[in-house]
């Protein structure tokens, strides 16, 4: 299956692609498809706020395959700037998991999942394999050392490539997954490569999903916050402050397209 590539567009200081959910799972089906090792990663207000500041996180978004937006704040601010957004270019795990096992279990996928606490991974694969029961699910926690050259790490990626995963789920938190990824993508010669956070944690039951009705409405950070008041203040409250600069550049490129234009 041919990839064609969406349209790609800067915002906020980052490049993201006008991507739909279902755009990305047939992309996903393109690069399985090929064989070859892929990245998809996703932004948000955090990551955007990581990327000013961590080298890293440049990198690993600068050898990205594919960004979602996921962030119903930026496609806001997208739109506002005149861009070609809507809703339905939010993409984050809750939004397609349903229709990823579908497609994970109709082509015979292998998945294997990175993250969450000592026992998180199994008790998501649980909840998986009850809703999908044929699907090929490997799992390992995210408490390792992840230094390269560290003996755990390199345990895990054995362990990983005799898996002959065709998906990689990474859900290690920001900017630790980024990290792996980047470090290990060069030797894991196959397996589309997702940075999806804390996924499993909500498959697990350990955390609790917000409303789905509260995703279009951008109101799902105020749930998160509600329940998570201590990890997330610092994330929802203070770091947005930190994105006026680009925001600002935003609205400066777009005088300058007006300009040309006129």
């Amino acid at each position: 299956m041919e990839h064609v590539r969406p349209p790609r567009l800067r915002l906020l200081g980052a490049e993201v692609d006008l991507v739909t959910p279902d755009q990305m799972l047939a992309a996903v089906e393109g690069f399985v498809a090929a064989g070859k090792p892929a990245v998809i990663a996703n932004h948000n207000a955090h990551s955007l706020y990581l990327l000013r500041r961590s080298p890293a996180m440049r990198a690993f978004f600068n050898q990205a395959d594919l960004i979602e937006i996921d962030s119903a704040p930026m496609i806001a601010w997208g739109r506002l700037l005149g861009l070609p957004m809507r809703s339905g270019h939010r993409c984050t795990y809750l939004d397609w998991r349903e229709d990823f096992w579908a497609l994970a279990q109709a082509n015979g996928w292998r998945v294997f999942y990175v993250g969450g606490g000592p026992g998180v991974p199994e008790a998501a694969r649980e909840a998986i394999l009850d809703r999908w029961p044929d699907v090929a699910l490997g799992v390992h926690h995210g408490y390792f050392d992840m230094a390269p050259h560290a003996t755990e790490n390199r345990a895990l990626v054995a362990q990983i490539t005799a898996f002959e995963p065709d998906v990689i789920f990474v859900g290690m938190g920001m900017p630790r997954q980024e990290q792996w990824i980047l470090a290990n993508r060069a030797h894991l010669k196959q397996g589309v490569m997702f940075s999806i956070g804390a996924a499993f944690d909500y498959e697990a039951g350990v955390q609790i999903a917000a409303p789905r009705w509260l995703a279009p409405l951008g109101l799902e950070w105020i749930f998160r916050l509600a329940t998570q008041p201590q990890r997330l203040a610092r994330r929802y409250l203070l770091e947005p402050w930190f994105l006026i600069p680009a925001a600002l550049d935003d609205l400066r490129d777009l005088r300058e397209a007006r300009r040309a234009a006129a």
